[in-house]
């Protein structure tokens, strides 16, 4: 099920569903350790007696989000009962706490005796062995904990505190959880449970007809006891609802902080780049790390997720952010790819938010028993070529002198020397979607990129013997680029070559989408003949001809493939597959007219967003519904880039 709901600090992310349950709580990295697992941390509602959960029929969910903030704004309504709520949520800028306001509204003519049940459902450092989860009666709190990992859940109706509570064992054996026991609209008390366990607390007041009342519900998160305690009687001091309005504020001012002119761009697509913005903010650590996504119901397909770093994915929403003028928020990203980089200059396939080396699926030797390099070398080059243009955007030269020996150099050199001797072209490696070894278009490109910066770099440092090295292996890989990879029957670029022996090689007509790095890193002009010839090609081959729309990765993508009539549906439809398109369009556009195809490709994005914003890997061809994972943090970049450019270009254009 996709996250409808993000919200996070850098240091702690949280996840709500459509029905407005906590599925995912990341602490302390954004992507590393996530103590719910999935698991439906459930809300309900004893009216009158009768009990329903939010995730029942009974209720109608509108999920949303305050306008240009991470404060969510959503209702609940129950039209049996007359009952709305008006559900607020938040974690703190700067805390490590979540809180939710719920504002009961009785539409009804008649009092309303309001019972509402919280339920906690933990994994505590992924694993649901040996937690506890325990009643504090010195502030009457719940407290789940193992380790050196603290959750507090305190609740308030009106001003009072809870009404009951239980603690219990969960999934083991017959035992479902403690949420169970409050589908008769009573709890009956339990005051601690060890083991694989769960905890539910309730909270009850009267609301008087056409009238309301407001509920408080919040989490304090440490590494102790004390943590949790000091983190609850700060919340407690200031007051949950002031509190929650201060991060609203927050929020506000942090997302307009820097303004751009919306031109023709409605106010429905100006909402959406602000929303992008904000939800790339909750998916970047605090210590630099980017991750690509935090659905953990992915896991349910292969065992893994999207909680990691790609360098790749990384440097491209790194590179966004700066040109939307938000360089506070990824400038430690490069200190990471610096830290992290090896001592023979690149970086490998992904990396854990705290750091390590992630899973990977690239071997050692191919096929043949030959040792090769498992990496996708196009990570590498693409953070020099987003530094550049970190730098293009902040004019920060002290910050670039402070990573050109540790990041620029022994990465340039490493580019410059994993190069075929005689195709002039980098040697192979994995391509950008990690599925197949050869020598890729899109990773020439990277590299010409990469090196381009590199050569940039030197030259403001005055270094202007590296300078030419840098530039005179950028113009060597696209002269290789001209010779091999453009194909003159076809009239167009080549997804990619396969070595043969004696350096001989088999070509790759495969369509592919992300052949749009001819331009955008700057090898060829996006109004070239070869490049134009490329570009229309890929859009009539790769189009979605169904009413969804959208453009595919490749011809006959495998990956979630929904339909075997290619013809249709050559893949399923992403988001930043299509915005390439449109970031070409953009680049081509020589009058205003020339805009109207880009400005109708991120209305289509925008339509396909969920209403809260949120935007996710891909569609189904057919039915428009999210697939893998969501929000997707490359989708949202990709979505703030063309936008950016589409403005800037606009300007130009008036």
């Amino acid at each position: 099920m996709p996250r409808h709901l993000v919200l996070g600090n850098g240091k702690i992310l949280i996840n709500l569903d459509q029905n407005l349950q906590m599925r995912d709580i990341y602490y302390p990295y954004v992507g590393q350790q996530n103590h719910v697992q999935g698991h439906a941390n459930r809300l309900g509602a004893s009216i009158n007696g009768s009990f329903s959960w939010l995730s029942s029929n009974d209720w109608v969910i509108n999920p949303g989000y305050h306008k240009d903030s991470l404060v969510t704004l959503s209702f609940a309504t129950n039209h049996k009962e007359g009952i709305t709520l008006k559900i607020e949520d938040a974690v703190h800028q700067r805390e490590d706490m979540f809180m939710r306001r719920i504002t009961v509204i009785n539409e009804t003519s008649e009092e309303k005796k309001i019972k509402l049940f919280f339920h906690q459902d933990l994994s505590i450092y992924e694993t649901e062995v040996g937690d506890t989860a325990y009643y504090d009666p010195e502030r009457s709190v719940i407290i789940h904990y193992k380790k050196n990992r603290y959750f507090l859940f305190h609740g308030m109706f009106d001003g009072k505190g809870m009404n009951q509570y239980t603690t219990g064992v969960k999934r083991f054996l017959s035992a479902e959880g403690t949420w169970k026991d409050a589908e008769d609209g009573y709890l009956h008390v339990n005051p601690i449970a060890q083991g694989s366990v769960d905890s539910t607390f309730s909270v009850e007041g009267i609301v008087p007809p056409h009238q309301s009342k407001n509920v408080f519900y919040s989490l304090t998160v440490g590494r102790n006891r004390e943590e949790v305690y000091s983190l609850f009687d700060y919340l407690m001091e200031i007051g949950p609802s002031l509190t929650l309005d201060k991060i609203d504020v927050y929020w506000r001012r942090w997302v307009n902080k820097t303004k751009i002119n919306a031109c023709d761009l409605s106010a429905e697509l100006m909402d959406l780049y602000n929303r992008s913005l904000l939800i790339i903010r909750t998916q970047t650590n605090e210590n630099g790390y980017i991750i690509a996504a935090n659905d953990s119901d992915i896991q349910q397909y292969n065992r893994d997720h999207y909680s990691y770093m790609w360098p790749r994915d990384g440097a491209l929403i790194a590179a966004s952010a700066a040109k939307a003028g938000f360089h506070g928020m990824v400038k430690n990203f490069y200190r990471r790819c610096a830290e992290v980089l090896t001592k023979e200059g690149y970086l490998h396939h992904k990396y854990n938010p705290d750091g390590s080396i992630g899973s990977s699926w690239h071997p050692m030797i191919d096929k043949a028993g030959d040792r090769q390099l498992p990496i996708q070398e196009d990570e590498t080059a693409l953070v020099l070529w987003a530094f550049w243009e970190h730098y293009n955007e902040t004019g920060d030269i002290e910050f670039a002198q402070s990573l050109y020996r540790s990041l620029v150099r022994p990465s340039a050199r490493f580019l410059l020397q994993y190069m075929h001797a005689e195709l002039d072209l980098p040697l192979p490696s994995y391509d950008l979607w990690e599925e197949r070894r050869g020598i890729f278009t899109f990773t020439a490109s990277s590299v010409y990129g990469g090196l381009m910066a590199a050569y940039k770099f030197a030259t403001l440092f005055g270094e202007d013997d590296r300078a030419e090295r840098y530039k005179k292996g950028a113009e060597r890989v696209k002269a290789g680029m001209e010779k091999h990879l453009y194909d003159e029957d076809a009239g167009r670029f080549l997804r990619g070559i396969y070595l043969l022996d004696n350096n001989a090689y088999k070509k790759d007509f495969t369509m592919e989408s992300s052949m749009y790095a001819l331009f955008a890193f700057g090898v060829f002009s996006a109004d070239d003949d070869r490049v134009v010839r490329t570009m229309h090609e890929m859009e009539k081959e790769l189009s979605v001809k169904t009413n969804v729309g959208g453009l595919a990765r490749y011809t006959n993508d495998y990956y979630f493939q929904q339909t075997h009539e290619i013809d249709k549906a050559p893949g399923n439809p992403w988001l930043i597959c299509t915005l390439w398109l449109a970031k070409w369009y953009i680049q081509c556009a020589k009058s205003k007219e020339d805009l109207k195809t880009p400005r109708k490709i991120l209305e289509w994005v925008h339509k396909h967003s969920y209403s809260t914003g949120v935007l996710s890997e891909q569609l189904h061809p057919f039915t428009g519904e999210a697939l893998s994972v969501a929000p997707l943090t490359w989708s949202h970049a990709t979505f703030v880039d063309a936008v950016k450019e589409y403005t800037t270009v606009y300007e130009k254009l008036s």
